[in-house]
């Protein structure tokens, strides 16, 4: 049984209809969290939503698209207006894009990663700030940014720059009791991932893991709540990579 470690907190997770969002939302419900959940698809969000409530969980649904900071505003005031502040926000939405060499890429390829994956992130953390008082941030990154998936540049190149908004904000909120951390998963198959990978690819990569398979996005969803409980009331700008040893290397 998970330890109720967010009994009386809320917290917003983006991208919770599907994956790691998904994943990390019935999570954190059930360890007492009010979840607020973000994302494109209203379906889906509702569908989470129902299966928390199952299990007697408490989430809440906001169809949002976090690429309009019109949405995002409208959506965190009603937060606001609700609930009076936010205890943790776990940043997860994100945007896959085409896999191509960068040789082959155009400019326009890098338009709905940076406005999902750099924007969007960015306009969700600044419109939820001011509702956090004394809590923490995660920030979902990716194993491409230190160590490379040839045609994934443009996405890495999107969460790499995330980083750098991590260790930055962990500067600059420390003062306000405001923890900024980010998650790196290895290859976690996604609804997302899965429609983008050929099943060789898939299959390459889970035999490069140490631990001889892929994640799925359970494997996430418990550094996720570590990192945004108060277990972790020391960590500040990290990032904690979660990839079964992918990335690690080493003869084998």
């Amino acid at each position: 049984m998970n330890r109720l470690r967010f009994v009386d907190k809320t917290v917003v997770v983006t991208g919770a209809g599907s994956g790691m969002g998904r994943a990390a939302a019935i999570r954190l419900a059930s360890e007492g969290a009010k979840v607020m959940l973000l994302g494109r698809q209203a379906g889906g969000l509702e569908e989470v939503r129902d299966e928390i409530k199952r299990t007697g969980g408490l989430s809440y649904v906001f169809p949002c698209d976090i690429r309009s900071e019109s949405q995002v505003k409208e959506t965190f005031t009603a937060i606001a207006s609700v609930f009076g502040q936010v205890d943790a926000l776990f940043a997860n939405a994100g945007y896959l894009g085409a896999f191509k060499p960068l040789a082959e890429a155009d400019i326009a390829d890098f338009s709905e990663p940076l406005e999902t994956n750099l924007n969007g992130t960015f306009l969700t953390i600044r419109h939820c700030l001011p509702l956090i008082k004394k809590g923490a941030i995660l920030i979902n990154a990716s194993w491409t940014t230190g160590s490379v998936m040839p045609g994934a540049g443009i996405y890495a190149a999107t969460k790499a720059a995330l980083l750098a908004i991590m260790r930055t904000l962990a500067v600059e909120c420390g003062t306000r009791s405001i923890r900024v951390n980010a998650v790196s998963p290895g290859v976690i198959i996604t609804p997302m991932a899965a429609s983008a990978l050929p099943e060789e690819t898939v299959n390459a990569l889970a035999s490069r893991s140490l631990l001889q398979r892929n994640g799925v996005p359970e494997d996430i969803s418990g550094t996720v709540a570590w990192l945004l409980s108060d277990d972790a009331s020391y960590v500040t700008g990290q990032e904690i990579m979660v990839d079964g040893g992918f990335t690690m290397g080493g003869m084998r």
